[in-house]
């Protein structure tokens, strides 16, 4: 999928994930929907599976979960160099895009985190300051059920996952309602659908 990026393209990729980057309470995941309708919907520089790709590759990888950020401006740049194949005009354009990516989404982040933390520390005391902070868990929580919601592909067909939202409710029932470990609910899951039974 070869879709050649103008100068201005980089610059408003690079922008867009600025602008993100000042969004991102909770992280960068919770801007993994906005991300997915500017590459995959808006600008068609992704398609849906390379995008869900990115991110289930990213998060099995150690490291930082912000991983899923640069592949997405790698395949973003190979793709506008005419994909690997194409040489190494493509490979550089994949760095430029995760050059651009990964400084647009944590530079203007970083620097309010450093300046708003700073502030916050000297002014804790400030019922509007502890105000703010109880207020930011509800919306962190409703970010990441929307990326949660996004890449379950829950736009599908209820009817057809029945037992994936079965088994994810009583998953979250036994969580709440007892000591079980998360870890075993996990390989719980990874066995159903390894026996096929999901």
């Amino acid at each position: 999928m070869a879709v050649p990026l103008s100068p201005q393209d980089w610059f408003d990729f690079f922008l867009h994930f600025a602008v993100l980057s000042l969004m991102g309470i909770g992280g960068a995941m919770t801007t993994a929907p906005d991300m997915h309708r500017y590459l995959v919907d808006e600008k068609l520089w992704l398609t849906d599976t390379s995008f869900s790709s990115s991110i289930a590759l990213a998060q099995s990888a150690p490291g930082p979960n912000v991983l899923f950020v640069a592949l997405m401006g790698w395949q973003v740049g190979v793709n506008s160099g005419g994909g690997l194949g194409a040489g190494a005009s493509a490979w550089w354009l994949g760095l430029l895009g995760v050059i651009l990516s990964m400084v647009g989404i944590m530079l203007p982040s970083s620097v309010l985190t450093y300046k708003a933390t700073k502030w916050a520390h000297i002014n804790r005391n400030l019922k509007s300051v502890q105000a703010f902070k109880s207020g930011m868990a509800p919306i962190v929580i409703g970010l990441l059920v929307s990326t949660g919601w996004l890449l379950s592909g829950a736009q599908s067909q209820f009817a057809q996952d029945w037992r994936l939202w079965l088994v994810t409710a009583v998953a979250i029932l036994v969580m709440m309602r007892t000591s079980v470990h998360l870890l075993w609910l996990i390989a719980a899951g990874g066995v159903l659908g390894a026996t096929g039974l999901l």
